[in-house]
């Protein structure tokens, strides 16, 4: 066997072995506490939603906090028009940062 073909079969049996270690797999960070998502219908609701599932993927790991930050920013934008009283803003603003980032 030559020495190239000896190194990658030793190689190969080290990722082997790690492969089928019976050690349990690593942690996924989880939210200490997971909180109902606001009810209710309207841009206020649907904004807090939104914003909370967001949180939860950043702390999930599901999505990075430069991105979640960014994600979030957006939604603020949408929350101060819901609270001057322009839903349809609102409702359209949401829309655009989900599309915007991928969330249905």
């Amino acid at each position: 066997m030559s020495p190239l073909h000896a190194g990658l079969a030793a190689a190969i049996l080290l990722l082997a072995g790690a492969c089928s270690s019976n050690a349990p797999p690593p942690a996924v960070p989880q939210a200490a506490a997971v909180a109902p998502l606001p009810q209710g219908g309207g841009c206020g609701p649907a904004i807090a939603r939104t914003q909370a599932v967001v949180d939860g993927d950043v702390v999930t790991g599901n999505l990075n906090k430069p991105v979640g930050d960014r994600f979030g920013a957006d939604l603020r934008r949408a929350a101060e028009a819901c609270t001057a009283g322009r839903e349809r803003d609102a409702l359209g603003l949401l829309a655009a940062a989900k599309a915007r980032y991928g969330y249905p």
